[in-house]
């Protein structure tokens, strides 16, 4: 029986966990918890798997400890009651109690709501004496340059960050400003070479911070009449990372000290990198002298990944925890997840989750029942014709052309090309598809799909062409 207690308390919880994590994150993860009881300011929680338990421990406990502690006070504690299947599919589940292993003790600054930290931060002002070595570089470690992946979408903006990362402050790069939209990789790329900084030049003074932290110590060191010793910290950095600048947007007195920041480690060849959702020239609410200054450098941006890319992605998440899927529930999350990283990996994390709740086998089935929530429904149905003349006009070969007995070279490849979209891209058998070309039969379209799939294999310039025009049909079909 749930003790009531327990329940009134998580409810608070998740009041508050509501607002803070995704709503897709928030159904996984945090729906399928069942209070248990509450003795001693200890909250039990029922979770329903092993890996559910490591999951929450690995990405939420810090979040799951700043709610409870705010609900029952600092000496509050979490337990798991972990549910483990018999094994024999007649008697019900067994139970096994565990303690969150990462359930800390925080400061009381750092309970305050409602900035939500992944890693407990420390203020680096307040240190006594301060020292270079004290500085905190408020890294997150599994953000590399090797478990970033590279492709047409970031290509510039990695290669320039290891630039900066191997001699930072002397490149041309300085400022290296990086933007994009949501869940393109920033704060990956910007912690990536902070991260090879360190490995590479021990010695070095690095600091990531986010705008919005910056903000707020700004704000409190003026309250504390201490503005010049906030200065004075930030011109001790060597590479100063600031994320999101475009939270500057009407901070005056924060932007005259950035400025002022920004002036003095420039001139000192040290080293700035800073991320944006949009490029300088469209930041509005940011002075114009800050934003030429961010024009010193190099803007690099950061798009959508592209459908390989995002097969790459994935094929990595699975490597490095583990998994094995196959290969059509790979391509069809690929290739129906197409906005950003941050989805396409929430995406597999729930395929992995419904499939050890429900304990069911991953398959295609079970993908599109799961993904349809990430899968956008109104997608428009593509059409032989349609892709006809994308690829004439990518071609630049005139429609009637297309459906004509030619054997010029550049009329028999953009045929042979558009089969090959037609059945990739369409429901049609390989019969209908070869009536749309002035009636040939299907041993026709057999052999120009597998054309193309040899021409891909050796020809780059081939390949990127087929890819691009992937590219603009799966953009049409949204």
């Amino acid at each position: 029986m749930m003790d009531k207690n327990a329940e009134k308390v998580w409810n608070n919880c998740l009041k508050i966990i509501k607002d803070i994590v995704e709503w897709q994150h928030y159904k996984t993860w945090f729906e399928p918890i069942k209070p248990v009881s509450l003795k001693s300011n200890v909250l039990v929680i029922q979770v329903p798997s092993q890996f559910f338990y490591e999951y929450l421990e690995e990405h939420y406990v810090n979040l799951l400890a700043k709610t409870l502690k705010r609900e029952l006070g600092k000496n509050a504690r979490l337990e798991y009651r972990i549910m483990v299947d018999s094994g024999d599919g007649k008697n019900k589940p067994v139970t096994m109690d565990v303690s969150a292993q990462g359930f800390k003790t925080f400061p009381a600054n750092e309970m305050d709501f409602p900035l939500i930290i992944s890693t407990p931060v420390k203020n680096p002002f307040v240190i006594p004496g301060l020292k270079k070595m004290h500085i905190d570089p408020q890294l997150n470690p599994t953000y590399t340059f090797e478990n970033f992946v590279e492709g047409e979408c970031n290509r510039v903006a990695r290669r320039a960050g290891k630039t900066v990362a191997e001699k930072p402050g002397v490149s041309s790069f300085n400022p290296l400003v990086v933007y994009g939209g949501v869940g393109l990789g920033k704060t990956h790329l910007a912690q990536a070479i902070g991260n090879e900084v360190k490995r590479l030049h021990p010695n070095k003074l690095v600091l990531y911070v986010s705008s919005e932290k910056f903000i707020n110590q700004f704000m409190d060191h003026s309250r504390n009449n201490a503005i010049n010793d906030f200065i004075h910290f930030y011109q001790l950095i060597d590479v100063l990372i600031l994320d999101d600048v475009q939270f500057f947007a009407k901070a005056e007195k924060s932007q005259e000290a950035f400025f002022a920041i920004f002036n003095h480690l420039h001139q000192s060849q040290k080293q700035l990198v800073l991320t944006s959702d949009k490029p300088p020239k469209d930041l509005e609410g940011v002075q114009e002298r800050l934003l030429s200054r961010f024009r010193w450098g190099l803007s690099a941006d950061l798009q959508a990944p592209e459908y390989e890319t995002r097969i790459e992605i994935l094929e990595r998440k699975m490597k490095k925890d583990g998994l094995e899927l196959p290969k059509e529930v790979v391509k069809y999350i690929a290739y129906n997840i197409n906005n950003n990283v941050r989805e396409l990996e929430g995406a597999l994390i729930s395929l992995l989750a419904q499939s050890s709740l429900n304990k069911k086998q991953i398959d295609l089935d079970l993908a599109k029942k799961v993904l349809r929530n990430f899968i956008r429904s109104s997608s428009k149905e593509i059409t032989i014709e349609t892709i006809q003349k994308m690829v004439c006009e990518y071609f630049q070969v005139p429609y009637d052309k297309l459906l004509q007995k030619t054997r010029k070279r550049e009329i028999v490849q953009a045929r042979q090309i558009t089969m090959y979209l037609a059945k990739n891209f369409t429901k049609n058998s390989l019969k209908t598809i070869g009536e749309h070309f002035g009636g040939r039969d299907h041993t026709t379209v057999i052999h120009s799909c597998q054309t193309v799939k040899d021409l891909m294999d050796t020809d780059g310039n081939f390949r990127e062409s087929v890819l691009e025009l992937q590219q603009k049909i799966q953009l049409a079909s949204m």
